[in-house]
């Protein structure tokens, strides 16, 4: 019996040992929740109830073994930010998947994790972290790792080399490392399928080695500093879907004709280097090759024509190179084309006619090349087409008539060659066209008024040609308008008055044509610097207004305009045209003041009905309240709700006129409110009043439709003014463009206007200018929040700030056009942004429609 007893006390004891070491175990796990509670701050975080009684195991974003182990901690995108508690394996001993991406942590957690023998993911993406990194070793378990988007410097961590079983690596977008190899005994990593290194200071050659890691699906090098050829043994990684070298700069040679045993091979993209030689046809022949991006290299010869035989392709981007010969005829006839860039090489012969055949084609891009005969008929079939530019080529002939009307065409171009015929008014169905440039052709007959239709036309260069009769009044319906350029032609008859409806316009060109009659007193409306109706058969009286400030250039090679008032050098207008104008002066004041008159009594008279209902709200209202709210737009919320979320704590500004609030409505839309200072008091001065009050009219540059004007009060803020205030002190269109640029250099950069780092009395303009001879300067000014999805859009939209903050106001681009240049940029035109966190091929594809840069 006695043997019997002893087993039975030794199973007694295991087992309390066991109980309170499950319990040690738990009391350590819950330790460290409610150490992310205490150190982190975010407002998912309140729903873990740690001092409630409720289990970890069922907290959001925790999930547990059937031991009552964490075995996962998910708190992506959770927006939350402080300090990552340390030791995180010693509480939570069998971890096996931690993702923190997408947060604001910084602290020393990092050192402490990669003592996590037992993890097998970690991603600590977009944490934006500032630290060195650590020795990796001994996270033998590891098979993923996303070390994007973070703040680390020093040396890489060649450590990663010994992680045998890790299968996926993403390191992008680090710009502060030290500059680093790639170690050759990184082929020891057999099992690896995803290799990431993009923008991350890597330089020197490209090891042969990896040629031996044949699990690799996705290779991407891009945005980095590599130099010399392109390993030949690359073609031995048979599964690779995605190989991408582009933005290198430094990768020279020849390509290798290995590349084409790739045939798993979806994308391959080696842009911007300085590769050379011809394409080789073995690429082309890729069976499920779908992007082709060889764009900004030194590449010669001819286009293989193995890449028309393609029923793959999707994108091919060749762009400024050196090509040359003729385009494979049946290209796209196989294959569902989206993009094709061909630009700025040495191409010749007749365009590609079947481009269009798989109904996909955006972008058809073919300009500055040498090709010749006549525009196909099939593109006027391109219903899909966005963007179509063959500009500064040799083709001939008449463009097909329904060209000008495809449905979502945005962009024409068709300078710069020898087109003749007249100008299809098939434009009337051109609802998306923004930009239409054919001048500089042989275009004959009319202006169609049928172009009254392309409502949201911005530019319009039709110069240059062999245009005759009248220009269409219907023009000027086209309230988007900014760039009117129809010099150069054959026009004749007066200029039409309604030009003075185009209030965006910042360009009106009819020089050179055979204009005749008055100009209309009222394109008097439009800026001086604005118009050139030179060398035309014009004659009359100049309206004064455009008299001010104008160039007398602009109305040169008109022998018989004159001047109401005295110019020097100019004729002034004898006494019969002044007297006319003035009775038709009169005529048009006693005019508005008799329709003004009437319009006042009707007024009044509806007033006085509705002020009965109102006056005892009024009455309540300014009893409790010290305040006059005024809407510059219609509003659907209620004046109470307004005030009594006028608090500090909503407070995000102070303007030159008072403080701004952002309210939060019941509605849930989002609100700007500024309550405006007033010198009430009793040492209040009524000129500094004034001086506020016109102030406050400069915010509001059109709040009530008004015309532009100008004022003589600096109303901003330091590192938002345009520097001509220094000389000036004029508030202006112009002036505003400047703002709006800094404003944009603030969301790419993510840094304020003025910041110690830029220097004394040194703003972000400033900054900015100075950090983009080089590319490496141009990285850094790019916030790396935001830099690795959308780093080309965030570059285009860097250079309409820096257009919009040029020194000179005249060089600054139109408010409306900034917009235009934004849309262009838009990220999301093509979906992109919906996709653009998948790692698959077909987001890729879309993505890189918009990385294009224009040409």
């Amino acid at each position: 019996m006695a043997p019997k007893v002893v087993h039975l006390l030794l199973l007694l004891l295991l087992s309390f040992v066991f109980c309170d070491s499950s319990q040690a175990t738990r009391d350590d796990q819950l330790q460290f929740f409610n150490l992310m509670k205490d150190s982190l701050s975010g407002k998912a975080l309140s729903e873990w109830n740690v001092s409630g009684g409720e289990r970890y195991c069922h907290f959001r974003g925790v999930g547990c073994n059937n031991r009552g182990y964490v075995e996962s901690i998910n708190i992506s995108d959770w927006s939350l930010s402080g300090t990552f508690p340390a030791d995180v394996c010693f509480y939570l001993p069998e971890l096996r998947v931690l993702d923190i991406s997408r947060n604001n942590l910084h602290g020393s957690f990092l050192n402490s994790v990669v003592n996590c023998s037992l993890l097998e993911e970690f991603n600590m993406s977009s944490v934006y972290l500032r630290a060195t990194l650590p020795d990796f070793s001994k996270m033998t378990s590891l098979r993923v790792l996303d070390l994007s988007y973070n703040l680390f410097t020093g040396d890489f961590p060649m450590s990663i080399t010994n992680l045998t079983d890790i299968e996926a690596i993403y390191f992008n977008e680090n710009n502060g490392l030290n500059f680093w190899q790639l170690p050759g005994n990184i082929s020891k990593l057999t099992k690896l399928r995803v290799m990431i290194f993009t923008t991350c200071r890597l330089h020197g050659s490209i090891p042969p080695s990896i040629g031996n890691m044949t699990s690799l699906v996705d290779l991407e090098l891009s945005g980095n500093f590599l130099s010399g050829q392109i390993p030949k043994e690359l073609g031995l990684l048979k599964n690779l879907q995605l190989l991408e070298l582009y933005y290198n700069q430094q990768l020279s040679g020849s390509i290798p004709e290995e590349l084409g045993n790739l045939t798993e091979l979806v994308d391959l993209d080696m842009s911007v280097n300085r590769l050379s030689g011809s394409i080789p046809e073995s690429i082309c022949r890729l069976p499920k090759l779908q992007v082709l991006q060889l764009y900004n290299n030194s590449l010669t010869g001819e286009i293989p024509g193995a890449i028309a035989e393609s029923t793959t392709l999707a994108m091919l981007s060749l762009y400024e190179n050196f090509l040359t010969g003729q385009v494979p005829q049946n290209l796209g006839r196989l294959s569902p084309l989206v993009l094709l860039d061909l630009s700025e090489n040495n191409l010749s012969g007749p365009l590609p006619t079947e481009v269009c055949r798989g109904g996909k084609l955006i972008y058809l891009l073919v300009l500055d090349n040498e090709f010749s005969g006549k525009l196909p008929d099939t593109y006027a079939n391109c219903k899909s087409l966005i963007r179509l530019r063959v500009s500064k080529n040799y083709l001939e002939g008449t463009i097909p008539e329904d060209l000008l009307g495809l449905p979502h065409v945005s962009i024409i171009d068709l300078a710069d060659n020898n087109f003749t015929g007249p100008f299809p008014s098939s434009v009337r169905n051109a609802r998306n066209l923004s930009e239409l440039y054919i001048q500089n052709n042989k275009f004959s007959g009319f202006i169609p008024r049928e172009i009254s239709g392309a409502i949201n036309l911005v530019k319009i260069d039709l110069s240059n040609n062999l245009l005759s009769g009248s220009i269409p009044s219907g023009i000027g319906n086209l309230r988007k308008l900014n760039t009117l350029m129809l010099q150069r032609n054959k026009l004749s008859s007066s200029i039409p008055s309604s030009l003075s409806l185009l209030k965006s316009v910042s360009v009106v060109d009819l020089s050179n044509n055979s204009l005749t009659g008055n100009i209309p007193e009222s394109l008097g409306e439009l800026p001086s610097n604005t118009i050139n109706f030179a060398n035309n058969d014009l004659y009359g009286p100049v309206p004064v207004s455009l008299i001010k400030g104008w160039l007398v250039e602009s109305f040169s090679g008109n022998p018989d305009l004159c001047a109401p008032i005295h110019v020097q050098s100019f004729p002034k207008c004898s006494h019969t045209n002044n007297q006319k104008k003035l009775n038709s002066l009169w005529a048009i004041i006693v005019s508005v003041m008799v329709i003004t008159v009437g319009a006042l009594l009707f007024l009044r008279r509806r007033y006085s009905k509705q002020r009965a209902l109102i006056q005892h709200d009024e009455t309540f209202s300014s009893s409790f309240f010290s305040y006059d709210v005024k809407s510059f737009h219609r509003v659907c919320f209620d004046q109470q709700e307004i005030l009594e979320a006028m608090v500090e704590k909503n407070i995000v500004g102070h303007g030159g006129s008072g403080t701004v609030y952002r309210i939060g409505l019941q509605s849930g839309e989002v609100v700007a409110v500024k309550k405006l200072r007033r010198g009430t008091g009793k040492d209040s001065n009524p000129e500094d009043q004034m001086i506020l009050d016109k102030g406050l009219k400069t915010e509001v540059l059109q709040a009530r439709g008004g015309k532009d004007c100008t004022t003589t009060v600096v109303a901003g803020t330091y590192g938002y003014l345009a520097p001509e205030y220094a000389y000036s002190s004029k508030a202006t269109a112009k002036s505003d463009v400047y703002s709006f640029g800094v404003v944009l250099m603030e969301l790419i950069t993510g840094k304020k206007p003025v910041e110690a780092e830029f220097g004394e009395n040194k703003n972000i303009v400033y900054w900015i200018s100075t950090k983009l001879d080089t590319k490496e300067g141009l990285m850094e000014v790019l916030d790396k929040r935001l830099s690795g999805s959308f780093r080309d859009e965030m570059i285009q939209v860097l250079r309409i700030a820096m257009r919009c903050t040029y020194k000179n106001p005249s060089q600054r681009p139109p408010m409306n056009e900034v917009v235009q240049l934004l849309i262009e940029a838009d990220p999301c035109r093509f979906h992109s942004c919906n996709l653009s966190n998948n790692k698959t091929k077909e987001a890729s594809n879309v993505t890189k429609i918009k990385n294009q840069p224009e040409v």
